[in-house]
């Protein structure tokens, strides 16, 4: 993790609204995710977790980068890019789609939020989802305008989050239901709060709609959050692969499919929607899958971070696949992995080897996720 000190910053990496109060409020270390500095790095990333679960952690992510879809076939054009079926999705819904290109390749996985009729968002994973949509939309056909909108999401998560919003908002916001999303002001501050969030905890994004008022907000959240214990934080790389969360460009990149990630319930083939990927898709159904993803515990020393490389996983010296996500959980006292692994391997139970730092150690393959598998804490915690 780099630390203040060493970690170069310049004009052509973008700075969020948030960054002077992170700096502020002591983020140490930093990386680049959608051509923007995002703060990776408050302390002890263990206490962070302990923080998020436990109380409640507030994070910067504005990294999440939104692709505005507007125009009279806005929602027309938002169908064709994802295998996901949107006929049903109401106006301040909010639902988590793939999009995938001609190949059936994953590109993104995004929140998707529909503001209105014909107005969207996509929350943005770590990719260049902007240029894609704006190159599909030229040979469309359709009425649509494609931008990046000045709005900066952060997350507030964790089981005290609750509390701290019906501080700023009241009572009401309790109402407000998993994956659904409110437009909203704090003291004239213009947002879209949605019940959504990377942790499988309870928790909200707070969409900030004017830059100018970053480290105001940021100010009123921490001091609403005072007596709950709010703490500044970053992303859990702990929870989420407790939670087996994806993170793109780790657990899936352009030459992973839906069907391999365990994940097909998120695409509807038998639809008339002709949308980007749906033959390929089809044909990848249809001829069936030779890798999948799963869960793996790690038998060996406590680990002392995630890891920083795809470590190989063998069978009888052979190498089946690799380690993507690899992390130590305290509270299951374990270390819990995913992998992407040939699929004759991907049996419950199966053991295998994982090569760590030129070292085999034991795995096993388990059901995913690791923790909460119905993902009650998120969907239905109740105050």
């Amino acid at each position: 993790m780099s630390s203040i000190k060493d970690f170069g910053f310049g004009t052509q990496i973008r700075k969020s609204p948030y960054f002077d109060s992170t700096l502020k409020w002591g983020a140490q270390g930093f990386s680049v995710y959608n051509h923007m500095y995002i703060p990776r790095d408050f302390g002890n990333p263990e206490q962070n977790f302990w923080n998020l679960v436990n109380d409640a952690i507030l994070c910067d992510v504005a990294v999440e980068r939104q692709v505005e879809i507007t125009g009279p076939d806005a929602a027309e054009f938002m169908q064709k890019l994802t295998p996901r079926d949107l006929s049903k999705m109401k106006v301040g819904q909010c639902k988590y789609i793939f999009i995938v290109n001609n190949d059936g390749g994953l590109l993104n996985d995004p929140i998707l939020l529909r503001l209105s009729e014909n107005h969207f968002w996509i929350s943005l994973a770590d990719s260049d989802i902007l240029l894609w949509a704006q190159g599909v939309a030229i040979n469309s056909g359709l009425d649509v305008k494609i931008t990046e909108p000045d709005v900066s999401p952060l997350q507030l998560q964790g089981p005290k989050s609750g509390l701290i919003m019906q501080k700023l908002f009241g009572e009401d916001i309790l109402n407000l239901r998993y994956y659904w999303l409110r437009e909203l002001e704090l003291d004239g501050i213009p947002l879209v709060v949605s019940r959504t969030g990377w942790s499988s905890e309870l928790g909200y994004e707070i969409y900030l709609r004017d830059s100018k008022y970053g480290s105001e907000l940021w100010e009123k959240i921490m001091a609403a959050g005072a007596q709950y214990g709010l703490k500044p934080g970053h992303t859990s790389t702990i929870r989420r692969v407790e939670g087996a969360m994806l993170s793109y460009h780790a657990d899936a990149d352009i030459n992973t499919n839906p069907f391999e990630l365990g994940l097909e319930r998120l695409i509807n083939l038998n639809t008339e929607n002709d949308f980007i990927g749906k033959k390929a898709l089809i044909d990848i159904q249809e001829k069936g899958i030779k890798r999948i993803q799963v869960g793996l515990i790690l038998n060996c020393d406590q680990l002392k971070g995630p890891n920083t490389s795809f470590w190989p996983v063998t069978n009888d010296n052979t190498h089946i696949g690799k380690v993507t996500s690899a992390v130590y959980s305290p509270r299951l006292d374990q270390n819990i992995a995913l992998a992407m692994v040939a699929i004759e391997y991907a049996k419950i139970g199966t053991e295998l080897s994982v090569e760590i730092n030129s070292k085999l150690v034991d795995a096993k393959v388990v059901e995913k996720p690791f923790y909460d598998p119905k993902k009650n804490i998120a969907a239905k915690a109740k105050l």
